[in-house]
């Protein structure tokens, strides 16, 4: 049986290409990030499917007036199993991609993908679509020889993962939850390493924060008349840095790194022009921290820097938090964990091991309602990066992995 299965897996390269460039031919880029959402990607995908033999679909359109057509599409697509237990094996990728970047970076149009012996080169050829192919590729390899799988399979295509899935996964839990069961078994193939040996159980938690510090604007001559509020913005983004980093000082050797961290990322313009005392700054801070902490902590600390600052330049500042994202971890004796390392071993002869990252998955929402989620793929890690590449031999080897998933009874 497994030979068969693998052999298929095999021979459908050709497949695999086909589906991965027609993919990338469509961007499915958020409004948030300047683009008009996953609706035609979802509809080729779709129709692709069912042109193939997948023909249980189901649509769940989140509504979001600024997409085009006005929704964020999921899409569902089910391969019945041979159980009478209700185990089901959960797959879940995502549809949507980020921009390009500097186009002048890449060596070919991002989307256009390009091969070059078993590397396909393209905007979101790996993030996410080397797992998106690879789920289709182990459905596909039931479906076309007749073969039920044991579990049943469910494979999930979620909208707006890469801006915080508020659109994707958070939507579906919050309208549809009964789509998901306690007992479910969900691998998420969108994290991993070049050898296939990690195993992600555990996510920081992530905050995103808005600074906004209010001073008064002067002329550049005359800074004694105002309060400036670039250098109070400045301030208080290093010592945010520096002070939470020692505050939180606590190691972890299952995350990498294995340690809390605070960055000041994204900074909003000011005045235009050189002559002027800015009156108002706006910075953001990254901030990805160990589940030992809770937010409560995190904040009654950032309030107490931001009152330090407050009073030694004389202004106010302010904060709202864009996302917040905790989670717990999964348990590493859980069935998926157990199922995925022996499958792993199996396709590719390593033996990984559970780890901790500072990125954010949908397995955080996931593991918030007690669903046990693994988040696993062998990959070369070049997503978001200018000429993003995805090898032909990691989405049949992962193809393969997946297909004995389905196969596993426990």
């Amino acid at each position: 049986m497994k030979e068969k299965l693998f052999s298929w897996i095999d021979n459908s390269i050709d497949l695999a290409v086909e589906l991965e460039t027609e993919l990338t031919k469509r961007p499915a880029v958020s409004p948030d990030s300047g683009g008009e959402g996953e609706l035609d990607k979802c509809l080729f995908l779709e129709e692709w499917l069912r042109s193939h033999g997948i023909t249980q679909l189901e649509r769940y359109d989140a509504p979001d007036t600024r997409a085009k057509g006005g929704v964020r599409p999921n899409l569902i697509a089910t391969i019945e199993g041979s159980d009478n237990k209700n185990e089901r094996l959960w797959i879940m990728s995502h549809i949507d991609v980020v921009p390009p970047g500097e186009e002048n970076l890449w060596d070919n149009d991002p989307w256009t993908v390009m091969r070059t012996g078993s590397k396909l080169i393209g905007r979101g050829v790996e993030d996410n679509q080397q797992g998106l192919v690879s789920s289709v590729l182990a459905s596909l390899t039931f479906v076309k020889q007749g073969i039920k799988p044991s579990r049943t399979i469910k494979l999930l295509f979620a909208a707006d993962e890469e801006i915080g899935s508020a659109y994707g996964i958070v939507w579906l839990i919050k309208n549809k939850r009964e789509l998901f069961l306690k007992n479910d078994m969900v691998l998420i193939p969108d994290g991993g390493d070049k050898k296939g040996e990690y195993i992600e159980v555990a996510e920081k938690n992530i905050y995103w924060v808005r600074f906004t510090t209010h001073g008064k604007q002067a002329h550049g001559s005359r800074p004694d008349l105002g309060a400036n509020a670039f250098i109070a913005g400045s301030d208080l983004a290093a010592s945010l840095h520096l002070e939470m980093t020692e505050i939180f000082y606590e190691l972890d050797k299952m995350f990498e790194p294995p340690f809390s961290t605070f960055q000041p990322t994204k900074k909003e313009a000011n005045v235009p022009n050189i002559n002027t005392i800015p009156g108002e700054d706006i910075f953001y801070m990254d901030m990805r921290v160990l589940p030992r902490y809770s937010g409560k902590e995190i904040f009654c600390e950032v309030d107490k820097i931001k009152t330090k600052i407050e009073k030694k330049y004389h202004v106010t500042i302010e904060y709202s938090i864009i996302q917040s994202t905790e989670s717990k971890p999964t348990p590493v004796n859980c069935v998926i964990v157990k199922n995925l390392t022996s499958a792993v071993m199996e396709v590719y002869g390593v033996n990984p091991h559970p780890i901790g990252i500072g990125g954010g998955t949908m397995a955080a929402y996931l593991r918030n309602i007690d669903i046990d989620c693994a988040v696993w793929t062998k990959t070369d890690e070049t997503l978001h990066q200018p000429n993003e590449y995805a090898l032909l031999e990691n989405i049949t080897g992962d193809a393969k992995v997946m297909a004995l998933l389905a196969m596993y009874k426990e």
